[in-house]
């Protein structure tokens, strides 16, 4: 959205809140335009946290010049979303309480802040050895699909999917957060500079060469240290006879 008068993030969040929640405990801003970030079509993510709600919701509006999603929770409902996210090691609440300015804090900010910087830290589960070997399995089978595809139209989607499994598998073998659509690279980045370079590089040429000596090699690469490509033996739900 562009638009030359609307005011400064900070000052237009502060009126949502005055605004939609006076009476809320606590808020922070988080998102683009805390990180340094902003675009033209950025947007404002204000958290809520107000103990008068009795259930989360998430909600999109326009308001004082900007696109603003607000997410709202009580003192208690955002304990199962922390949990959720890190089940599915993509930390995206606690990352906005834990990056957000604070717009409103009547003395439980410092608490929630921490429950997500804690969280944030000790970074998700680690994989189990038979999660690593079905994901080696299956990056394995797409990367043979990839090889063997002379479709272009097919290349570009296989790609896609290899691009996200392979993300996936060198960050959760690390312990590292993982991300979508935007978030793969910042996630990539936060775990090693050098090693998202040469991933990004990697499908950047294929994407416009059709070239794709480069995403196998990086692909090969990232399972070798686990024992490489699988397929033969490989078994999936079998039980003892």
């Amino acid at each position: 959205m562009k638009n030359l008068k609307r005011l400064n993030a900070v000052e237009a969040a502060h009126h949502f809140i005055d605004k939609h929640f006076p009476n809320c405990q606590g808020s922070v801003l988080a998102g683009s335009v805390v990180r340094g970030e902003e675009t033209e079509t950025s947007d404002l993510d204000i958290v809520i946290f107000d103990q008068n709600i009795r259930s989360s919701y998430r909600e999109s509006l326009i308001e004082f010049g900007w696109a603003i999603e607000v997410f709202v929770h009580n003192l208690f409902s955002y304990k199962p979303y922390f949990e959720n996210d890190v089940k599915r090691a993509r930390p995206s609440l606690p990352n906005m309480v834990s990056e957000g300015i604070i717009l409103k804090d009547e003395g439980v900010m410092s608490s929630i802040k921490k429950e997500a910087n804690e969280l944030l830290e000790k970074g998700p589960e680690e994989w189990t050895e038979e999660t690593i070997k079905i994901k080696r399995y299956f990056i394995t089978d797409t990367l043979d699909d990839f090889i063997g595809c002379s479709n272009r139209a097919e290349q570009l989607f296989i790609a896609n999917t290899l691009a996200e499994m392979v993300s996936e598998f060198i960050l959760r073998t690390n312990r590292k957060w993982i991300g979508t659509s935007k978030w793969v690279v910042r996630s990539l980045k936060n775990y090693d500079e050098e090693f998202t370079h040469d991933f990004v590089y990697a499908f950047d040429v294929f994407y416009k060469t059709g070239d794709k000596s480069i995403v196998i090699e990086l692909t090969e690469k990232v399972l070798k240290p686990f024992g490489g490509k699988l397929f033969e033996g490989f078994a999936l739900g079998k039980g003892s006879l």
